[in-house]
């Protein structure tokens, strides 16, 4: 440093050590969930992968949490790790449904500030989990939304399941009084320092794991944001219409019970909890 000040006008000398650092890059970790994905995830991993290494906004990486597949899907991760190093995996030989999978994600993600997940059927693409990944910068929690109308819904789910989704919607916030309109939409991201405070209240392990989150992110007094996206619905969904439905509303009903003032009384009727739950997934 004093060599090179003795090579300067005297008249012009500065101050190096007031010269700050360039800001640093706000760091990412998106969590895919997979069960059996042998199919679809590397399509998925392609285009997240690309995309990211040519954007310039965010340190990143990507966490597969494996949920008891029985098929090539840790083959599939497995070659993307040798392309690049910030592609991990965990491996859970059992299913621990899509909840708990992505709880194991976020417990071994490196991010201090954003930490996300996106489904593994790519319904979701890399382009926009990363616009909201940008809005998580402003809010608590950023959720990419179906429902919106600038929302580009490129092919939409069946009849059926769209009736079900406004219906478990419209459940959803008679319950909870949460105000977003698409709760299930697979694409999330959220502040890494929010969640220190709710990851111990997440109960629920499965696919009602996003309503539970989103409660607790209200109840905590933070900011939820829905975020436009461009979605298309994916051929091969493991969503049993009508099971997942009343497993989902199994779900639902538990989660308000657990957070009622009655909660002191669900041990009574636990036993009839498991029995249904068991026979919904046999």
């Amino acid at each position: 440093m004093q060599r090179a000040a003795h090579c300067l006008n005297p008249l012009m000398m500065v101050d190096v050590s007031s010269r700050s650092d360039p800001p640093r890059k706000c760091c990412l970790s998106i969590v895919i969930p997979a069960y059996n994905e042998e199919a679809r995830l590397g399509r998925v991993l392609e285009d997240y992968l690309v995309f990211f290494e040519q954007q310039e906004a965010f340190e990143w990486e990507i966490v597969v949490a494996l949920n008891g597949c029985n098929d090539g899907t840790e083959l599939v991760v497995a070659s993307f790790q040798e392309r690049d190093s910030r592609i991990r995996m965990i491996v859970n030989p059992e299913p621990i449904g899509k909840g708990g999978a992505i709880l194991e994600g976020i417990d071994v993600a490196s991010s201090k500030d954003l930490i996300g997940f996106a489904d593994a059927d790519g319904a979701t693409d890399a382009k926009s989990f990363y616009t909201i990944a940008q809005a998580a910068q402003s809010c608590d929690l950023a959720c990419g939304s179906r429902w919106l109308p600038e929302s580009d819904v490129v092919r939409a789910q069946g009849l059926g399941r769209r009736f079900l989704s406004r219906l478990f919607n419209w459940w959803v916030n008679a319950f909870f009084f949460l105000g977003v309109r698409d709760t299930q939409c697979g694409a999330k991201v959220f502040q890494a320092e929010l969640l220190k405070d709710i990851r111990p209240k997440l109960v629920i392990a499965d696919m009602a794991f996003d309503v539970n989150l989103l409660f607790l992110v209200k109840k905590s007094g933070g900011s939820i944001c829905e975020v436009p996206i461009r979605w298309e619905d994916q051929l091969g969904s493991k969503v049993h219409l009508i099971r997942t439905s009343l497993s989902m509303a199994l779900s639902i009903t538990r989660l308000r019970w657990i957070y009622s003032p009655l909660a002191f009384l669900r041990p009574c009727f636990r036993p009839l909890e498991m029995w249904i739950y068991n026979r919904l997934h046999r």
